[in-house]
């Protein structure tokens, strides 16, 4: 992708277009759901070469053009093709002992750092068209496609499935799919890779700051050989096709350790693949750079030192529930303690404490582990995730007879957690008496600092804003929280947001909490024992000083931290 605003710069710069014609033209191409690029390119308004060539001499780059060249199969591979198609940049020709490559975005220094350290030679950067870029992507497949009908012609011989599975793993073109595929997962940053067959190709998707993207495409054909490749990586069953399977596998090098969740699941056409990317050399983060703000962290750090009593994270999948345990974890890591956890699956290692995985095909459940916990003279107990009555029954007694237990529940905000556990037979008075503190929370994406701008709302925007939530509570809470002075509108605030760039293409880097922390104090306790509802609660806790989750977005929305879009994407559910 080209960024919209760099292009509109250069194009300027260029004169092919007065800013009155880019301007009209702009909006005619947002009109039709389309880049303004696009939109030039497909209406004949601007001659591609003539532009691109232009702006590469006003950035003062060599230019290129591609469009009809072919490209030997040898130069090509020096640029893995995840890379060549998210950050249009492709190796065209070797002169001496240098790589010459040509690109869209000539200042992505990152991509160009990363291919340098790969491929062991300086790279030439060359300036190039749209139409460059997509012929010799084009020619990726062609070259793939031809090695993997070498592979399956080979393979079509007298050997049993599981000799011909094997074979295919162990070919080149497959191992070089699988290591790019895998490299590059970590080079972008992703916590998920899928892999998903269709009827005439397979997809590559990864997941980056929670949003899926699709990487690649690959023929059909490979299919078979990816998925036996990752199947021996992971130590399954390579004939195995009707059944879910699940492994693991480690990459290790000097820059970093990471640890591979596999799991395969059978589908209409074939087998996919899921991978979890668990970075084993991060190193644990503090409740600040997490995203809790000074009274939600005041909260938490009470209640941790306490000798006992239930520290709940809820959230949906995916949300960071984990992370936020194993942070307050590595807070009461001491000598002192003896520290237990029953997970599914562990996560993270983290020395001095006794970390426990269940096995339900052998009977080793939550519930379970946790008895036998009881009788380890643990001080402090993480319960994985409590999904069931006898799994909450158990922590609950555990946390009211001197062990400090934190757990996560699937639960949209703090306050419903307290019914949850009604819902599961565990008796008011002793929710009431064990349950300290409820941390609920979501995960946002970070404004990328590199390219971030402020902005005000528009009225149309406010209007929205206003169908969706009660802004002046919201408007209340920044007061409060001296983000404003005086009678100031929503109209006078000064919001960001990321306008792209080379290193976060779409405006965003990282991630970071939302988060609402309920205290049970007295009077919620007593709440608690009249079952009332999860409304009551809140508007108590509230009264009380609590932060909604909703509020801490809009907080950080004020800070700089995130956009509201953001916030809206994930409280809306």
């Amino acid at each position: 992708m080209i960024n919209e605003n760099e292009f509109i710069k250069d194009l300027t710069a260029t004169k092919a277009l007065s800013p009155a014609e880019i301007n009209k033209f702009s909006k005619e191409a947002q009109s039709k759901n389309s880049t303004l690029l696009d939109y030039l390119l497909e209406d004949k308004i601007i001659d591609e070469k003539e532009t691109f060539k232009k702006i590469a001499e006003i950035k003062s780059i060599p230019f290129i053009d591609l469009a009809n060249e072919t490209i030997r199969k040898d130069i090509l591979q020096f640029v893995p093709e995840p890379i060549a198609q998210s950050h249009n940049v492709v190796a065209f020709d070797k002169k001496g002992e240098s790589l010459r490559v040509a690109t869209l975005d000539p200042t992505d220094l990152q991509t160009f750092a990363f291919l340098e350290k790969k491929i062991q030679m300086p790279l030439e950067i060359f300036y190039t068209t749209p139409s460059s870029i997509a012929n010799v992507l084009k020619q990726y497949h062609r070259s793939l496609k031809a090695e993997f009908e070498k592979i399956t012609r080979r393979e079509s011989g007298e050997s049993g499935e599981k000799e011909k599975l094997q074979e295919m793993a162990e070919d080149l073109p497959i191992i070089r799919v699988v290591d790019t595929l895998l490299e590059y997962a970590i080079f972008e940053g992703a916590s998920d890779i899928h892999i998903e067959p269709e009827e005439k190709e397979v997809v590559i998707r990864y997941r980056v700051d929670g949003l899926l993207r699709e990487v690649m495409t690959l023929p059909k054909k490979v299919h078979l050989g990816l998925v036996a490749r990752i199947k021996i990586l992971s130590n399954l069953k390579l004939d195995e096709h009707r059944l879910p399977q699940d492994g693991r596998f480690k990459v290790e090098t000097d820059d970093y350790k990471i640890s591979f969740r596999v799991s395969v699941i059978p589908v209409f056409d074939g087998e996919k693949i899921v991978m979890r990317l668990l970075n084993e050399s991060t190193k644990i983060l503090t409740l600040e750079q997490l995203g809790f703000q000074d009274t939600a962290l005041a909260a938490i750090k009470r209640n941790i030192n306490k000798p006992n009593g239930m520290l709940l994270v809820t959230g949906p999948t995916g949300s960071g529930k984990t992370t936020t345990l194993y942070t307050i974890l590595n807070m009461v890591n001491k000598p002192g303690v003896n520290i237990t956890t029953i997970e599914d699956p562990i996560e993270y290692r983290m020395p001095g404490v006794n970390q426990s995985q269940v096995n339900p095909k052998i009977g080793y459940t939550f519930a379970s582990g946790l008895r036998a916990f009881l009788r380890q003279d643990p001080n402090i107990i993480m319960v994985g995730e409590i999904r069931d009555t006898e799994t909450a029954d158990i922590a609950v007694n555990a946390a009211m007879t001197g062990h400090l237990v934190l757990a996560t529940l699937h639960t949209n905000d703090a306050a419903t957690a307290l019914p949850r556990l009604q819902d599961m037979k565990v008796a008011s008075f002793l929710i009431a008496s064990t349950v300290n503190i409820i941390v609920a929370q979501r995960l946002v994406r970070r404004i990328c600092p590199n390219c971030v701008q402020k902005y005000k709302l528009g009225k149309d925007i406010i209007k929205e804003l206003e169908d969706y939530f009660n802004m002046k509570d919201i408007m209340e809470v920044y007061r409060k929280n001296n983000l404003i002075k005086g009678s100031k509108t929503w109209e006078d605030l000064e919001f960001y947001k990321g306008k792209g760039c080379n290193q976060c293409k779409d405006g965003y880097k990282g991630r970071m909490g939302i988060y609402e922390v309920l205290e049970v104090t007295a009077e919620i306790g007593d709440l608690v024992l009249k079952d009332s509802s999860s409304e009551i609660i809140v508007k108590k806790a509230r009264e009380q000083g609590m932060i909604t989750m909703l509020e801490d977005g809009f907080i950080k929305a004020k800070n700089g931290i995130t956009t509201i879009e953001e916030i809206i994407r994930v409280t809306k559910e």
